[in-house]
């Protein structure tokens, strides 16, 4: 994905300097550049005190204690619940792209999904942490 965006980048580069868009070339560039840093890479880290989410650099992130956590599921999302930070029906999606997401039920009734390309690894290592074991007896 860093790819397809900076190639992107590199492209829109070379437009606006042959047609001389200066400024507004600029503004593009940044804005860009600022969304590639902030959410080009989705970093899921699990460990004893719960899952934590991390964007791009890390300004952007979110952790779910595990004491929070009432149960875990993979999921598929619909195509048009797209990519990013947003709002669901089904809840918050966290997401830089693919379907497949494993969805956190916490305790206190809301619902986050978790976009990953390791869908059951990511959901064993939320069980590990669950303090009921995930509801593995």
């Amino acid at each position: 994905m860093i790819f397809v965006m900076g190639t992107g980048l590199y492209l829109l580069l070379n437009f606006f300097y042959l047609h001389g868009f200066g400024v507004f070339f600029v503004a593009v560039f940044v804005i860009l550049a600022v969304c590639l840093l902030l959410f080009a890479v989705l970093t899921v880290k699990v460990d004893g005190s719960g899952v934590s989410l991390r964007f791009g650099i890390g300004i952007i992130r979110k952790k779910f204690p595990a004491s929070g956590i009432g149960s875990a599921a993979i999921v598929r999302n619909p195509w048009y619940y797209g990519w990013g930070i947003r709002k669901t029906p089904d809840g918050w999606l966290y997401n830089v792209s693919g379907l497949i997401a494993v969805e956190l039920s916490m305790k206190s009734g809301e619902k986050y999904r978790i976009g990953t390309n390791d869908p059951l690894g990511l959901l064993n290592a939320i069980e590990s942490v669950m303090p009921d074991g995930g509801g593995k007896g």
